[in-house]
């Protein structure tokens, strides 16, 4: 593309865009199994209409936008109060929930400069079911994750196995309210004894769980306590735009007093310009995701959101009954909401993944490790709440299918990423390994299986190199 000597037509710059979506998978229609969050056609136009009503003004300056003030303190004061944290409790919103748990970990770095400086090599402590973004936070931050190994029935970590990995450096230990890959609740009670005990920060990363598992327990449900409650919990980090189903670009990050968030702030007086105070890593924020979680907040209502949720779980207990219904295949752990996975001994779910995308569904596989088999991830939102019986039709009549074709050879594919480990030029011979799965140039591959069993066999540190490699030449 190259900007067009005169400018497009409004209906001309429409339709291209829409002309853009073209490929894109049909979240609307409820089959989507992650990354979309529908609250349904009345509360996304109020909120897509508060969204806009605010999409230029800037939350860099309170100042000069004291609504964007307002507006984000009152949506961060609802979530904290539904958190349990009480009057001393502070918080920000932020793009994500990348972002809150990158200013959690920066937070926890900062105030050790000042109160432990003794600290060259600062550590934090993590299950290994906890968010990547907790890596990606230690590979910007310069901390060392120790990551735990977790009980490979139940999912959860052992919390005498997070004491036993704390040292001299440890200034964080995470857990989560629930894992993304099995919807567990980390023991958060007990870890919260041992951040006490150790006098540590503790952060929960309740992202995905933080207003569904609350309204969860107002419904009654029999949740674990995993937020202020537990006294050792310092920080949490809860998404607003995933089960709060507000529009993207909208999480919360929470501390338990400003005598820890005061970590979190940066400001700047350096320079010849105007003087910088950022309390989140961006400068400039558009006003539009706060107005629209504002909105959606106090449109649903707690009515609301029990409504939505009580419907939620019960399409996920009935797809999760379903699943397990089918012979060749099962669910991993016991869910705590509408976040779960599934497996299969018989199988290859890469390739089942593969088949139902060809249906139109589009579940989101996940690599083995050693204390996890391959499995396929499923996130249930109201927007696709109905689609339960029609996924588990497709699903009975995808494995029948996957059951007719010719197997992957998985050895084979291990064998070869061996060969290529061992090549006198790696670089050609995974560049012929990329090229085998489909990995080159900028066409996005159609079938996955081959790619993730490719994937999957390579050592983690290797497999990074190989993605990084494959999206800076997908990106321009």
């Amino acid at each position: 593309m190259q900007i067009p000597e005169r400018g497009l037509s409004k209906q001309e710059i429409l339709s291209a865009l829409q002309a853009f979506k073209s490929h894109d998978m049909d979240w609307k229609a409820g089959r989507v199994w992650c990354y979309v969050y529908n609250p349904g056609q009345d509360p996304a136009e109020v909120m897509n209409e508060a969204y806009l009503s605010f999409l230029t003004e800037n939350g860099l300056d309170p100042t000069v936008f004291p609504s964007l003030l307002k507006l984000e303190t009152e949506v961060v004061r609802a979530v904290i109060d539904l958190l349990h944290g009480d009057s001393q409790a502070v918080g920000h919103l932020t793009t994500g929930g990348t972002e809150s748990i990158m200013l959690a970990v920066k937070t926890a770095r900062d105030k050790a400069r000042v109160e432990r400086p003794d600290i060259r090599e600062p550590e934090m402590v993590l299950p290994k079911t906890a968010h990547a973004a907790f890596h990606k936070a230690a590979h910007y931050l310069g901390l060392k994750p120790v990551a735990v190994d977790i009980d490979p029935q139940s999912f959860q970590v052992n919390p005498q196995d997070i004491q036993k990995a704390i040292t001299g450096n440890t200034i964080l230990l995470v857990a989560s309210a629930p894992s993304y890959s099995q919807g567990v609740i980390d023991p958060i009670a007990e870890i919260g004894k041992i951040a006490q005990e150790r006098s540590l920060l503790f952060h929960v990363d309740a992202c995905v769980g933080g207003l569904h598992l609350s309204f969860m327990r107002k419904l009654g449900y029999d949740i674990p306590d995993f937020d202020f409650t537990v006294p050792g919990v310092t920080s949490i980090s809860t998404d607003l735009h995933k089960y709060g189903y507000a529009a993207k670009g909208c999480s919360v990050v929470m501390y338990r007093n400003k005598d820890i968030r005061k970590y979190q702030i940066f400001a700047c007086t350096d320079t010849t310009a105007y003087t910088l105070i950022n309390p989140t890593v961006l400068s400039t924020k558009s006003g539009g995701p706060m107005a629209g979680a504002w909105a959606i907040l106090n449109f649903l209502g707690e009515e609301g959101y029990k409504r939505i949720i009580k419907i939620v779980q019960d399409a996920t207990q009935e797809l999760i009954a379903g699943i397990n219904a089918i012979p060749e295949l099962r669910v991993l752990g016991r869910p705590a909401m509408c976040m779960f996975s599934f497996a299969s001994d018989t199988i290859n779910v890469y390739q089942l993944a593969d088949e139902m995308n060809k249906r139109g569904w589009y579940l989101q596989g996940q690599f083995a490790t050693p204390l996890t088999p391959r499995s396929l991830h499923v996130s249930v939102n109201y927007g696709t709440a109905s689609n339960v019986k029609a996924l588990l039709k497709d699903l009975r009549q995808g494995v029948e299918r996957v059951k007719q074709m010719t197997p992957i050879d998985s050895a084979g594919i291990r064998t070869m990423v061996e060969a290529a480990l061992q090549a006198p030029d790696p670089g050609a011979a995974f560049g012929q390994l990329a090229a085998r799965a489909g990995l080159t140039g900028t066409d996005l591959p159609s079938d996955m299986a081959f790619i993730n069993e490719v994937l999957e066999s390579l050592p983690d540190e290797v497999c990074n190199v190989f993605l990084v490699n494959y999206f800076n030449d997908l990106y321009v």
